[in-house]
């Protein structure tokens, strides 16, 4: 027989899930395009990057789908609208999945949730938002997971680090925010973070300051050493000379005192010598400690019990840049209980995370034994051609370069024109001159930026 309180526990947790909220849910199923909107933000620019509905290049369930970004150098912006909320006296519950197929190395994977009114056709970079949370990677210093936080109209950036995924597989990010105004981040169902609203965000004035008008007392002695005045120099240390003639050195056999001049011994430091005379330190008995500014309330600071609650919380989107694209979302959910999201994502990544994985792995092994199926002696006719190739752009170098080589030049320059936006002008010349092959986009991207600068 089943052990009665196993069974109750398991009572509970079922009808806990099942009076869960679910406020938004997507799992990309038939029928998704019908709820979400895909801005036209940067179409006009011809920017706007293209959505592709697809499980992606390897999978653990090639039915499962999601949205994919597919086109490199683009904006991409679309959200979806659900009905009005608020978040007071319950618990907000943000998750969803991403996957970097694409190897990133500069770029967002991050979600945002808006309230009130939102013209879904021109959401982009300036829409305002509550919150926006999910991975951001750029180079070798960031790998971090954003939640950043709206209060009073003002975005505020969490604290702490909480490193992100930075691999090419799926992973489950999950934000949650309690009405005790604590929150905490997950990846794949694992807590990353915890803590305060108040203390890991500076949404409010902090709630004590030092005392601006505080001054530390003229005889305040704040020395914990000083000279012991009973030290006393001992005599004749000023008469120790820095340094001595070597004693192992001996004058040349070669060397003649009227050719050469007298011989002097060369100078060594003296071991004796102890560096300019100074009294030893005792400890100082007057010393009071460092002085410090008494702690006062802060006449600035306000609380709000209301600190964690978003009112009319109503779309979620997606807006980012990417240089190279393919990051996949998934398995989005706005709810009010941690338990659901934590089978959703089990349901999802969980069951698929081992077959992806796998994958994954073989997709990774084809490349590798394609790369070394080379033919040896085609490589060799290869070089051989790029040498001859090589030498005869020597020829040409040294011959002043051709009229092609010109006109290639002519387009590599980057001139600022004050009829077009100088950062519309730097977007466009850093698409056209990055070389994303084996080359970190972000040098090339600050090559373009140093070019730009040269010309303001």
């Amino acid at each position: 027989m089943a052990n009665p309180k196993i069974f109750s526990l398991i009572l509970v947790s079922v009808f806990a899930i099942a009076s869960a909220k679910v406020f938004f849910e997507e799992r990309f199923e038939d029928g998704w395009e019908n709820k979400w909107v895909v801005s036209d933000w940067k179409k006009d620019e011809n920017t706007a990057g293209v959505w592709n509905y697809t499980s992606g290049k390897w999978n653990g369930d090639p039915n499962d789908k999601g949205i994919q970004t597919s086109e490199d150098y683009r904006f991409y912006a679309i959200s979806a609208e659900f009905p009005k909320f608020s978040n007071k006296d319950q618990t907000l519950v943000f998750q969803f999945s991403v996957k970097h197929e694409q190897k990133l190395d500069c770029g967002g994977g991050y979600m945002k949730l808006l309230s009130g009114e939102v013209d879904q056709k021109k959401f982009g970079g300036d829409t305002p938002y509550s919150i926006m949370f999910g991975p951001d990677i750029c180079g070798y210093s960031t790998k971090k997971v954003h939640a950043i936080l709206n209060y009073n109209e003002a975005n505020h950036l969490i604290k702490k680090e909480v490193p992100c995924e930075t691999d090419q597989l799926s992973h489950v990010y999950t934000l949650i925010i309690r009405p005790d105004a604590t929150y905490s981040i997950l990846i794949d169902n694992v807590e990353k973070q915890t803590g305060s609203l108040y203390s890991d965000w500076d949404l409010l004035p902090p709630k004590t300051i030092k005392d601006p008008e505080a001054k530390k007392p003229e005889d305040w002695d704040d020395k914990e050493y000083i000279p012991d005045p009973e030290d006393k120099k001992p005599e004749g240390y000023e008469d120790i000379p820095k340094e001595i003639p070597d004693p192992d050195a001996k004058k040349p056999e070669d060397w003649d005192d009227e050719e050469d001049g007298e011989w002097t011994a060369p100078t060594i430091p003296n071991p004796e010598y102890k560096g300019p005379w100074k009294p030893k330190k005792i400890k100082n008995p007057n010393y009071q400690g460092k002085w410090k500014a008494p702690i006062i309330d802060n006449p600035d600071f306000k609380d709000d019990s209301e600190l964690y609650v978003y009112p009319d919380l109503g779309y979620v989107g997606i807006e980012l840049w990417q240089v190279k694209s393919g990051t996949l979302f998934d398995n989005v959910l706005v709810s009010d209980d941690p338990e659901y999201a934590k089978q959703m994502a089990e349901e999802t990544w969980g069951k698929q995370k081992d077959a992806e994985k796998a994958a994954f792995e073989e997709a990774e092994k084809k490349i590798a034994e394609e790369e070394s199926k080379e033919d040896p002696a085609g490589s060799d006719a290869e070089d051989e051609a790029d040498d001859a190739e090589g030498e005869e752009s020597d020829a040409e170098t040294k011959a002043g370069g051709t009229s092609e080589d010109a006109d290639d030049n002519d387009e590599d320059e980057f001139h600022l024109s004050p009829e077009k936006s100088y950062v519309d002008q730097l977007v466009t010349y850093s698409q056209e001159t990055v070389d994303y092959c084996g080359i970190c986009p972000a040098i090339d991207f600050f090559s373009a930026c140093l070019s730009f600068m040269a010309q303001l």
